[in-house]
């Protein structure tokens, strides 16, 4: 069976010059006899494989050596508490919260002390992003946190909350090397790489060592980063074929010329579906123009049946998981790095067919 065109917003596809690579060292990577997936994460073969991967990360951002990288375990998900545990020494933390992922990351740190919601996009269903040029951030908020691009609700800050001189955390995980980004602007950065840069599994976090705390009492020793950057993310068996691929994932960005080209490329792809969406008749766009995202594109017909027989003959076409996120019904396309030109021409040409024959 041909491959298909997969919108799917994570796990996501992959470029096809880095799936062949892997496929041809499946069973003996560069001589060693063995796939990446049976070798010990002690091994020279692996060192060279995790260290690689962070120094092309780092060229490829341009992470300043004062910020440290670590290659994580356990998502999204771990990271809204640890990011807490770690970086709010006072327990109190500021958030702007602008759709579902936000939204978790600001429950999980109200566990564990206090979270404030200093803006929010709730009230029209987090279809646009908050004036943040002027808000109520505590004076002693240990940082403040976005998710910069929210994958199930599709808008993206363009531009950066102003955060009064404090500490900036972002969730980058949808947008995460689609274009380039000012590391120094941050505090940390983290994002799961199941949506641009690899299998899921792993989560790359950055974050500025000062803000590091060196001993952290009652915390367990996995979820103080200082445990991982201590140890070169080698405190324990990482998820190595994983930090293998996003390696892979890496070097095939700089061969298309980094993360300048990689936002041509993305602005190019989104420009063509947003233009078709915002022409048509039957399908609309769910978020503000201002505040749209260039990965997570959502839309509706505004008729639960009409998006069922879109979804269902879209599949049957060849372009897969347009199905929106089960929380708001519809459809979304993401459209990350790995997504060609050719796939959003596909789907943007049957659309147009679907709505002249559902006219």
């Amino acid at each position: 069976m041909a491959r298909v065109y997969n919108f799917s917003a994570g796990p996501a596809t992959l470029p096809e010059p880095v799936l062949k690579q892997a496929a041809s060292e499946m069973l003996d990577y560069q001589g060693t006899g063995m796939s990446v997936m049976e070798m010990s994460h002690r091994s020279a073969a692996f060192k060279g494989i995790i260290e690689t991967a962070e120094a092309d990360l780092r060229e490829l951002m341009g992470i300043p050596d004062n910020y440290k990288v670590m290659f994580l375990q356990g998502g999204d998900s771990l990271l809204f508490a640890t990011v807490f545990m770690n970086l709010a020494p006072n327990k109190k933390a500021d958030y702007i919260v602008t759709g579902n992922w936000s939204n978790k990351a600001v429950k999980e740190a109200e566990i564990l002390g206090d979270a404030k919601v200093v803006a929010t996009s709730k009230d029209k269903n987090f279809s646009y992003i908050p004036d943040c040029s002027d808000l109520d951030i505590r004076d002693d908020a240990s940082y403040v946190y976005i998710c910069q691009n929210e994958t199930v609700h599709g808008n993206q800050f363009h531009t950066l909350p102003n955060t009064k001189g404090h500490v900036l955390v972002a969730d980058q995980s949808s947008m995460f090397l689609s274009e380039p980004v000012d590391v120094k602007q941050y505090g940390c950065i983290h994002a799961g790489v199941q949506k641009n840069v690899g299998p899921a599994g792993v989560q790359i976090a950055i974050v500025r060592e000062d803000l590091v705390p060196e001993d952290m009492p009652g915390v367990p020793t996995m979820l103080r980063f200082k445990t991982h950057i201590d140890k070169g993310s080698l405190y324990n068996t990482p998820p190595c074929y994983g930090i293998y691929i996003c390696g892979l994932v890496f070097k095939w960005i700089k061969e298309l010329g980094g993360l300048e080209v990689m936002k041509e490329r993305n602005v190019k792809k989104a420009t063509l579906l947003y233009d078709y969406l915002d022409s048509s008749k039957l399908f609309k766009p769910t978020v503000d123009p201002k505040d749209r995202s260039l990965m997570n594109v959502d839309f509706v017909t505004g008729d639960d049946d009409m998006d069922k027989k879109f979804v269902a003959e879209a599949t049957e076409a060849g372009l897969s998981n347009l199905k929106g996120h089960r929380s708001i019904g519809g459809m979304r396309a993401s459209i990350y790095n790995a997504m060609p030109y050719e796939g959003v021409q596909a789907l943007v040409e049957f659309m147009d067919k679907f709505e002249k024959e559902n006219a």
